[in-house]
């Protein structure tokens, strides 16, 4: 069970990431990222970021790409949190296929 304080990091993380990588869509040219979830550990100093990417086959990919640059990507998101948060938490990303599974179990259905 999560804490309050840990909701509201979680949130607070979350749009803020959207927000930078709406910024970094510019720079990669017919990939879509949006973060689905973000779950702080108890301690707010590890924040997994579970990402859906469109079209899904480049995932891995933009996943590979976006842990190279996690040290720019928490530079950013410090800059942009600084004012709410002591500490920023390291950041881990994570593919989030949940819509590619509901996707396979519709068309399990539909045969």
């Amino acid at each position: 069970m999560d804490s309050t304080r840990q909701n509201k990091i979680s949130r607070l993380i979350q749009k803020e990431l959207s927000d930078i990588f709406l910024l970094m869509a510019k720079e990669t040219r017919g990939v879509m990222v949006s973060v689905s979830v973000v779950r702080v550990s108890p301690d707010l100093g590890i924040a997994k970021a579970y990402l859906s990417v469109f079209p899904s086959e480049r995932g891995d990919e933009v996943i590979e790409h976006l842990t190279k640059n996690t040290k720019a990507i928490r530079y950013e998101l410090g800059n942009r949190v600084r004012h709410q948060l002591r500490i920023i938490p390291e950041l881990r990303f994570y593919k989030d296929d949940s819509l590619d599974y509901i996707e396979h179990i519709d068309n399990l259905l539909k045969d």
